[in-house]
Order: C-alpha cells, then sequence, then structure tokens
C-alpha cells in the first residue's frame, strides 16, 4: 500500500481548514448528506431509512441523517488526525473501507462524491485556500478507500 508523504506544512493547513468544518460538525455533517441524497438520489438507496425522505427540509431534521453526518465528519477526523503517520491512518480507514465494501456494498464513488460536496462547502464558508489545503487529504482518502475495495474483491 503507498505511503502517505504529507509535507509538516500540509499537515497543519489541511488540519486547519478541517478545523473550521469539524467544529459545527453536526450541521457541516448533515449539510453534506443533504446535498448527496438531494444531487445524487440514488445514493439514498443504502439507508433504508432516508429512502422514503424526499424533501431536503425533511432530511434536515432526521435524527438519522444528522447522526450520520455527525458520524461521517467524525471518521473523517480521526483521519485527518493521523495524516502524519500512515500507519494509524490505514488502521482507521482499512476496517472502514471493508465494511463499506462487504457489508453494506456501497459503491466506491460514492466516497469521491462525499469528498467533493466537502470540498464544495469548505470553498463556500471559507474560501479556495480552504479547499485547496484539503483537496489532497481528500485523494488520499479515496486512494486508501478504493485500494481496500480492491483487496475485498469489489
Amino acid at each position: 500500500s503507498s505511503t502517505m508523504s504529507f509535507s509538516e506544512a500540509e499537515v497543519q493547513s489541511a488540519r486547519g481548514a478541517w478545523e473550521k468544518i469539524y467544529v459545527d460538525a453536526e450541521d457541516n455533517g448533515t449539510t453534506v448528506l443533504v446535498r448527496m441524497f438531494t444531487e445524487h438520489p440514488d445514493t439514498k438507496s443504502y439507508f433504508t431509512h432516508f429512502k422514503g425522505m424526499d424533501s431536503a427540509e425533511e432530511m434536515k431534521q432526521s435524527d438519522q441523517v444528522r447522526g450520520h453526518g455527525k458520524k461521517v465528519l467524525t471518521a473523517i477526523n480521526d483521519m485527518v488526525q493521523h495524516l502524519d503517520n500512515s500507519e494509524a491512518f490505514v488502521g482507521i480507514v482499512n476496517p472502514l473501507g471493508k465494511k463499506h465494501a462487504t457489508q453494506l456494498k456501497v459503491d466506491p464513488k460514492n466516497f469521491r462524491i462525499i469528498c467533493d460536496i466537502i470540498l464544495q462547502l469548505m470553498e463556500e464558508k471559507f474560501g479556495g485556500d480552504c479547499k485547496a489545503s484539503f483537496e489532497k487529504v481528500t485523494n488520499e482518502i479515496c486512494t486508501h478507500l478504493n485500494n481496500v475495495y480492491k483487496e475485498a474483491g469489489w
């Protein structure tokens, strides 16, 4: 598996960018999921309890959507804390990828969708520099997840 190559400066600026989003983990996580479900309605099929929700407003109010939004951002936060330790990073990404590949059978393209929405949100709220300093992180996450999927025979 590839080892990550983040310079100390990249790690610091990525963490700074991430912090701005993660400080409102539940609200921002909810925004990310609602956008994904609205712009890519097929992604709702993985969540049996979100299927019947059609309006973004309804989704925003849902405890399950809010809970999962926070869960997604918390998982990314764990990864962001270990950008300077590829062993620990992989230790977080691998079980997560395996679970989504084998148990949940989630199409790996959805990870890229979520990452792109997060980058979009960063840019909207905090500008292009914020987005730019986190782009490499999302690429790293998606690359690692895709590798886990390949190993799982996806």
